[in-house]
């Protein structure tokens, strides 16, 4: 009779640890997966946001002048030139300021920091005309990569009323929602509740 007890309680036993093993074992194999996907979702974030940015182009006139006093300050020599500045401006993100964390036990990633859009690059082209040496004031190859320094920073000054500031920040919106889509995919849900949003951006996101 002892023995069969055994045998018995031996049997439930095992069948509770191996049922034990099976449970720790899909546990196991559903953190890992979980850890996957939050891992291939980050990345695939990344590339997105790699995509967000806007460009314009600008064509100004500039007009370069450029005295020089000579002969103890008795004399002056004037350089002139008319400069049109064609240049392609690129706005956008760095990707280094987006901060993103991964909730794995909640199936949530978390948007904690997407940052304000800046210029990228400024790419002049200048042509001149109406160029004019002074006496003892000629052009000379530094004076050319002055005016290049000089164009990129009056395109600067442009930027602000182009507009391409505004329409890089509509981007970023879309890429947001666009991360939200691709985060539900997989049955997670995006948290951008730390981003500091004004009522229009808020209410553009929660009814896209």
């Amino acid at each position: 009779m002892d023995a069969l007890i055994e045998v018995v309680l031996g049997i439930v036993l095992g069948a509770v640890g191996m049922a034990w093993g099976f449970s720790s074992l899909r546990k196991k194999n559903n953190k890992e997966l979980t850890r996957q996907q939050s891992t291939i979702i980050l990345d695939k974030i990344k590339s997105v946001c790699k995509l967000v940015s806007v460009e314009g182009d600008f064509a100004e006139i500039y007009r370069y002048e450029n005295i020089k006093e000579g002969f103890l300050n008795m004399l002056s020599s004037k350089k002139k030139a008319l400069v049109v500045i064609n240049a392609k401006a690129q706005i956008g993100y760095d990707l280094k300021k987006i901060q993103l964390e991964a909730d794995t036990d909640r199936k949530r990633i978390i948007l904690k920091e997407f940052p304000q859009p800046e210029i990228l690059s400024i790419e002049p082209d200048l042509q001149f005309y109406d160029i004019k040496n002074g006496l003892f004031n000629s052009f000379s190859p530094q004076d050319l990569t002055e005016l290049n320094s000089q164009a990129k920073k009056h395109i600067e000054e442009k930027i602000p009323e182009s507009g391409l500031i505004d329409t890089a920040r509509r981007e970023a919106l879309q890429a947001v929602l666009m991360i939200e889509k691709m985060v539900e995919t997989i049955g997670w849900k995006l948290d951008y509740s730390a981003l500091e949003l004004n009522a229009t951006d808020l209410n553009y996101l929660e009814n896209e």
